[in-house]
Formats: structure tokens, sequence, C-alpha cells
């Protein structure tokens, strides 16, 4: 990496950057030269801390290594996106084969930067995702309020009377299967394949489990259900 004069900063100031890296004297490199060009940064030493932070922060960009203690990067990757966090991923590596390349794409990485690469280059990678996040995301779109909650598909953030509401990866993926079928009724089978997967073989009790832990945590009254009703026979709906 070319250690280039530090340039002015173009962008919007304060975009709250992840670095995700366990090489201590890039991990210093990086982060002084993305603040620096004005950004905030945080790091994680392993893909486990990673997978934390960017649960429960929001971050505007993620740098991910893929060769990481615990958690690798394509793992890290594809959790992030089953949780439905859609931050954009650049994704640091030596790994320079096509086939490498793919797999990192296809898991939910938005880029790709193989080592040993040029910090100007880096810069524009991210100056480009970001730029793509603001055009592709307006700030307010991905918000969805009913009542006191309000879900953030963007930052994968769910708060009631604007308390963060903790949900596991199943229950956020069900609410935003809900949420997008508004005013319908899905069956059990319908959620089973829909949310659980084709490849899934729960319990019979399964959705009722989990959509009894959703009204727990979303209605103001569980055991008389304003949001998620049930349509005897049929199965379940969301109402907003």
């Amino acid at each position: 990496m070319s250690g280039q004069p530090t340039t002015s900063p173009t962008h919007s100031p304060r975009h709250h950057l992840l670095l995700v890296e366990d090489e201590p004297s890039l991990v210093l490199t990086l982060s002084d030269r993305l603040r620096s060009e004005g950004y905030a940064v945080e790091t994680a030493e392993d893909g486990d801390q990673g997978f934390e932070m960017a649960r429960g922060q929001a971050f505007d960009l993620i740098l991910l290594d893929v060769m990481l203690p615990g958690r690798n990067g394509f793992d890290l990757c594809r959790d992030l996106r089953q949780q439905g966090i859609e931050t954009p991923i650049l994704m640091l590596t030596a790994r320079g084969q096509v086939v490498d390349k793919v797999v990192g794409l296809k898991l939910g990485a938005d880029d790709y930067l193989t080592k040993p690469f040029d910090m100007m280059e880096l810069l524009a990678r991210v100056e480009s995702l970001l730029r793509r996040s603001r055009q592709a995301t307006p700030q307010d779109a991905e918000v969805t309020s009913f009542g006191d909650i309000q879900v953030d598909e963007r930052r994968g953030e769910v708060r009631r009377q604007g308390a963060e509401v903790e949900l596991s990866a199943l229950e956020w993926k069900l609410l935003l299967h809900f949420i997008a079928h508004r005013g319908e009724v899905l069956s059990r089978d319908h959620l089973l394949d829909e949310v659980w997967g084709y490849d899934a073989t729960p319990q019979t009790r399964t959705v009722d489990v989990h959509i009894a832990s959703l009204r727990q945590k979303l209605e103001a009254q569980p055991s008389k259900p304003q949001l998620i009703v049930t349509v005897h026979g049929r199965g379940y709906k969301f109402i907003a």
C-alpha cells in the first residue's frame, strides 16, 4: 500500500465505519488514514467481535478481512445478511482467486479488494460504496412505524417507545416478512417455507413459539394481540 499524501475530505463528514481486521499494523495504518479523511472508525479484531458490534451499532460501511480468528469474513458477511443488516461491506483479503471473490459477493459483500492494495484505491472504493448506499437508500425510506414501534431495516434495529428491542435472527426475519405482507393471512406452512426455508425441519409448534415471543416483545398486551393476530384455522395476520 502506498503512503499517498492526505487530501482534504470531500465526503460528508463523520461517516461511521467498522474495520474488522486482526493484523495490528494494518489496523493502525487503515484506521489512522481513514480518520485523517474525516471518517469515524471503530475496530474489531476477530469475526465474533465484529458480528456483535455490527449488530449493536449503526455503521455506514464495514471493511471486512476474510482471514479472521473465530468467525471468518465469509461467515460474518453471511450472518449479517441473514440478520437483515444491509450495511455495505467491502471485503479485504490476501486471496486473489476469482472463486473467492465470487463466494464473497454471493454471500452479500458489495465490493472486494485484494491485498496488497493502494491506499488511494481503498479510499475511492469506500467513497463509491457510501455514495451508492446514499442513492439507493434514502435516510427514512427503510423505517417502518406502527404505534410506538419503529423498525429500521437498514440499521437492523427495532425500537419500542425509544428503547431497543432485542430480537433473534428468526424473530427479525419473521417480523420483516409480516411487514412485507401486512394485512395478508399467512399460514404456518407459508411461514415455515418463507422464513425458515425449505430445508428446515422445525417442530410443528416452532412458528407459534416465535410468534408468541414477538408478541411478548412488541404487543402492549401480549394476551390480547393487536399487531400479530390469529386467524383461526388459517394462520396469522399482521395489522399495522
